[in-house]
């Protein structure tokens, strides 16, 4: 230490901490980070944790819990998010799969393995339970029914990761891979044309993203390469759901939910452009075009009644814009205190950054912009139009997202992310280190690396049948 000043060692030094370089951060070398921030949420046999309303009580491995949050840890949060959804403990497999992570010995990854047994767990435990179904969205860490809703996207999520999981599997765990996917098929082929609690778990209707996800499901299943009997009504299943989810257009985007008692201000939705992440709805649907379009708009345009006082701010530097989940919302982890409005979410940001580098990539490869009345003014605000190249509209659209995900990365709480952030100042706020938000950001720059010519192969998925 000599030649250290001593006015700045130990209690003396100044309270300054390293500020991130957000500007500077490579956005795939940060997503690496994130990859183990969120496998902090994950557990395994030799990483336990303890039910914090339950002492006592320990996780069994593969239990990917929503988030280490609950009232007790958070203040201004009364909501407990220490349990595995369906949904998202799905779509973070999903990402753990495609994440390039060192396998063991046989090409196996044990996290994965773990994944497969804990959903079978669940699985089963509906299966045993008198008052659920396999749509069941929620459960505890040791694998038990939590009093929940039921929704029927997550059977056909998870089912798609473990599609796409499958070959990181043993052969033992493949085995049992197998069945719970040939149970969520059976289930899901039973009632697709129902009703379901919706994404956001408010309401319950016929939800256009449990209808895209259901739709994407059946049409993997039906070219599946693990082995799994393909039954005749899935092609029945197929079509249906191409042409209801094309009933969702009023005429000027499509709408989230049908008949549900929802209250106003529900649309826009963000679960719209979720179901390109996560369903079979293509990015190059002019109709989703022109719903992505007003939702930009209701909280990025500052003549909004909905917009979003950060964004003003963000733009000035550069960044996002960020979005919510839709006009109306008022949670923000706090359920006794709701707040008009909302506040936006770093998971909706990333998925709407993700559907927009999913949309270069197409235009790129095809050399093409799916441009027409409904797309014109998602395009405008971009600055785009019938004279702009396809190499233009995929550059300004790759510059966009990537402002979105500058954002969240401006915002966090040193990388670390929570739910949302405030729509006025940008601070985080809800529950901290939401497992999602690390899975969708991960997605996003997945999508932004994918080469055009993989986007270019052949697919069955052309959005909802007009």
């Amino acid at each position: 230490m000599t030649g250290a000043n001593a006015a700045h060692i130990g209690a003396n030094a100044p309270t300054v901490k390293p500020r991130p370089a957000f500007a500077q951060t490579d956005l795939v070398a940060l997503s690496r980070y994130f990859s183990l921030l969120m496998m902090r949420n994950i557990t395994s046999d030799g990483y336990v944790i303890e039910d914090p309303a339950s002492p006592g009580v320990f996780s069994a491995p593969g239990c990917v819990i929503a988030a280490p949050s609950y009232p007790a840890n958070t203040p201004g949060v009364d909501q407990d998010y220490v349990f595995n959804w369906v949904r998202d403990g799905a779509i973070t497999a999903i990402e753990i799969a495609l994440a390039g992570l060192l396998p063991v010995p046989g090409g196996v990854l044990p996290s994965l393995v773990d994944y497969v047994n804990f959903a079978a767990l669940c699985q089963a435990n509906a299966k045993n339970s008198d008052t659920v179904t396999l749509g069941h969205a929620c459960f505890t860490i040791t694998g038990e029914v939590r009093p929940w809703s039921e929704q029927n996207d997550g059977p056909a999520i998870q089912s798609i990761a473990i599609m796409t999981l499958f070959d990181q599997l043993d052969g033992a765990t493949q085995t049992i891979a197998k069945q719970l996917v040939e149970a969520n098929l059976s289930y899901l082929l039973e009632v697709y044309q129902n009703k379901t609690t919706n994404l956001w778990e408010e309401y319950e209707g016929y939800s256009f993203f449990a209808r895209a996800v259901q739709l994407r499901f059946f049409r993997e299943i039906s070219t599946n390469t693990i082995g799994i009997a393909v039954p005749a009504g899935v092609a029945d299943a197929i079509s249906w759901l191409e042409s209801q989810l094309a009933t969702h257009w009023n005429g000027q985007l499509y709408v989230s939910i049908l008949d549900a008692a929802e209250q106003a201000g529900y649309d826009a939705n963000i679960d719209i452009v979720s179901s390109v992440c996560y369903g079979g709805i293509e990015p190059t649907d002019t109709k989703l075009l022109a719903t992505a379009a007003i939702l930009r708009r209701q909280w990025a345009d500052p003549s909004s009644s909905n917009y979003y006082p950060v964004n003003g701010a963000d733009a000035a530097k550069g960044l996002g814009p960020l979005f919510g989940r839709y006009p109306g919302d008022h949670y923000d982890g706090d359920v006794a205190a709701p707040v008009a409005g909302g506040h936006p979410w770093a998971l909706c940001t990333a998925n709407f950054a993700e559907f927009q580098y999913r949309l270069a990539n197409t235009i790129e490869a095809s050399g093409a912009l799916p441009l027409d009345q409904f797309s014109e003014p998602f395009f405008a605000e971009l600055g785009l139009g019938a004279s702009s190249s396809p190499a233009d509209a995929s550059a300004a659209l790759r510059a966009s997202s990537d402002a979105m995900l500058r954002a969240i990365v401006y915002h966090s709480d040193h990388y670390e992310l929570s739910e949302q952030f405030d729509g006025t100042v940008g601070y985080e706020k809800s529950v901290r280190n939401l497992t999602w938000s690390y899975a969708s950001f991960l997605s996003a720059v997945r999508a932004r690396a994918a080469a055009p010519a993989a986007k270019s192969k052949p697919r069955n998925s052309r959005g909802p049948k007009s």
